[in-house]
């Protein structure tokens, strides 16, 4: 059993028979009442966000998830398709449940699938990946008083914010989680 301390971003908690992950908390103290936490959670089954507060006393039940390597294959619509590494099942992703990092999927990819009672219901990727950049703007002389960024994509289709060496062809890291940035591949 979890209790309101036990909660931090990215714990997976099962609320209403279904997995909801902790997207953002806020702990807060009111005078003489107890302790409450101010919670935004993920429904891990249909990728809506809901605010919810949590008293002192609640205990939660973590969410009972199974992680496997999987490939990712192709898309179907808006859906994506991967198969399991180990089985050969394959299953179909909603592209609302993937959200963001759909935009880093790329084809044979290896990503770590999510299951909950037997039903993949996410997919993750690592938080740093290599991309190739297929388009960038050029550098522009004098341009250098502060960090400057230009907008490139990369072979996903994606485009970010990257410093102006990069050029057409490098290989950078970009997180992931946000789409930033990190460094140039060595």
């Amino acid at each position: 059993m979890l209790t309101i301390n036990d909660l931090k971003t990215g714990v997976v908690i099962n609320l209403e028979g279904a997995p909801y992950e902790v997207v953002k908390y806020q702990h807060s103290k009111m005078g003489r009442g107890g302790a409450v936490l101010r919670t935004t959670l993920k429904n891990l089954l249909t990728g809506n966000n809901i605010e919810r507060t949590f008293h002192g006393d609640e205990k939660f039940v973590p969410a009972e998830l199974e992680r496997k390597k999987a490939q990712f294959l192709y898309h179907q619509g808006g859906d994506f398709v991967v198969m399991d590494t180990t089985t050969f099942d394959q299953f179909t992703i909603p592209g609302a449940t993937v959200g963001f990092s759909a935009n880093f999927i790329k084809d044979g990819q290896e990503v770590e699938l999510l299951m909950f009672d037997e039903n993949a219901i996410n997919l993750s990727l690592p938080t740093k990946m290599p991309f190739k950049v297929t388009e960038s703007e050029p550098a522009v002389k004098g341009d250098s008083a502060t960090n400057p960024t230009k907008n490139a994509t990369i072979e996903t289709g994606f485009s970010i914010r990257v410093p102006m060496f990069i050029s057409i062809g490098d290989t950078i890291i970009v997180d992931t989680r946000d789409g930033s940035y990190i460094e140039r591949a060595k």
